[in-house]
């Protein structure tokens, strides 16, 4: 694989700006190319992820970034959270703290069903990033036991109040696997973070979330850096600010929000991810930005989009839905400054994307997309969680 990859789907500026132009016309739940579009499931106070828990179709959990988690129950809104953890949250409506704290979503594991175990990630009252346990009630499944919080993990996040990171997805084999941010700051203080295989920051980290060993997680053994020097939590290192990654069976797919000029989207087989460096803060998408370029050298981007007037990539997902015949197989994206979902067709082998394209469906503000239990794909934007729907 060549270093500069400079011949690949760059999307121009101009076309950018029209593409704005566009999408400040287009309203939610209006058909897009008469087919797709979005309808409205409820309002909520900086709804940031939508969830939905194994078993339970009927329910979708909504994450607040103030530390509330919100549940539409068979499209009625429950005015009970199901769990409330402001307490402990330190968020953006708090004087002086950055717009990228908070409660950041939330994850449930393969046996939730009969577990009742759930996870949070947040940014804590230190502003460190913190994982924790909950359990959902033995007697009522639309609310959480407060009581029966367990730390997990904390990750120190001195000194800057950005770049948190903010996803966890249960993957393969049942590992919770969580991507942090490089710490925020500038560069050449923070950014090294992210290379630093002595730092969690910048890193795709896997653990397995229950007590071992008297710790209060566990570590796989197959994880590339057990045994060698570095922390052996670390599953692949060299990201900026991976906001959002998903799931496709076997492979990952992680958004990074970039820097100044280019936000990149990574899809590549999990094995392949193993190990990976994904080139912060030597490289920013596919193109040279600090350092020994020639030292270790990077897995690259599937796809990559100028910065300007994007502002962050919110890494989206392959859709596996074939009730949406015209995204199937197609990676849905968004950013949080152009209004707008986005897809393109993903050819991970060759590690290309061709046929990025909008979807014709306007979403300022976005700020997380999932997949539900049947592939229906759902999104947060503004205030409002939306359901994507496509008509014949």
């Amino acid at each position: 694989m060549g270093i500069e990859r400079s011949a690949r789907r760059k999307r121009p500026a101009g076309a950018i700006a029209a593409l704005l132009a566009v999408a400040a016309l287009a309203a939610f739940a209006v058909p897009a190319h008469g087919a797709l579009h979005a309808v409205q499931l409820g309002t909520f106070s900086n709804p940031l992820y939508p969830v939905q828990a194994p078993g339970e179709a009927g329910r979708i959990f909504v994450v607040e970034q103030s530390g509330r988690i919100k549940l539409v129950d068979r499209s009625a809104t429950l005015s009970r959270p199901f769990l409330d953890i402001r307490d402990i949250v330190l968020s953006p409506g708090e004087a002086g703290n950055s717009a990228e704290r908070g409660l950041l979503s939330m994850a449930f594991p393969p046996d939730y069903a009969t577990s009742h175990r759930f996870y949070v990630y947040f940014t804590n009252n230190d502003g460190d990033i913190e994982i924790d346990q909950f359990r959902r009630s033995a007697s009522d499944p639309t609310v959480a036991d407060p009581a029966s919080r367990r730390q997990v993990i904390v990750i120190p996040h001195p000194t800057y109040q950005n770049h948190n990171g903010g996803t966890m997805q249960f993957g393969p084999g049942g590992h919770l696997y969580f991507a942090t941010g490089d710490g925020g700051g500038v560069r050449f203080i923070h950014g090294r973070n992210a290379r630093n295989l002595n730092s969690l920051l910048g890193k795709l980290i896997r653990i397995d979330p229950l007590p071992h060993d008297g710790q209060p997680y566990g570590i796989p053994a197959t994880n590339p850096y057990v045994g060698k020097p570095g922390r052996d939590e670390i599953f692949a290192y060299g990201l900026r600010n991976p906001f959002r990654f998903t799931f496709d069976g076997g492979r990952i797919a992680i958004g990074d929000v970039g820097q100044y000029s280019w936000e990149e989207v990574d899809i590549l087989p999990l094995g392949e991810a193993r190990g990976a460096n994904f080139g912060w803060p030597y490289w920013e998408g596919d193109h040279v930005y600090g350092g020994p370029q020639g030292a270790d050298p990077p897995t690259f981007p599937i796809f990559e989009y100028p910065h300007d007037p994007a502002c962050a990539v919110i890494g989206g997902l392959i859709v596996r839905n074939p009730d949406l015949p015209s995204l199937d197989g197609r990676y849905l994206y968004g950013d949080r400054c152009l209004p707008e979902l986005r897809s393109f067709i993903p050819h991970v082998g060759a590690q290309q994307a061709t046929d990025d394209s909008s979807t014709g469906i306007a979403t300022p503000s976005l700020t997380g997309i999932n997949a539900g239990l049947k592939d229906q794909i759902y999104f947060t934007a503004g205030s409002g969680l939306y359901r994507l729907v496509e008509t014949p």
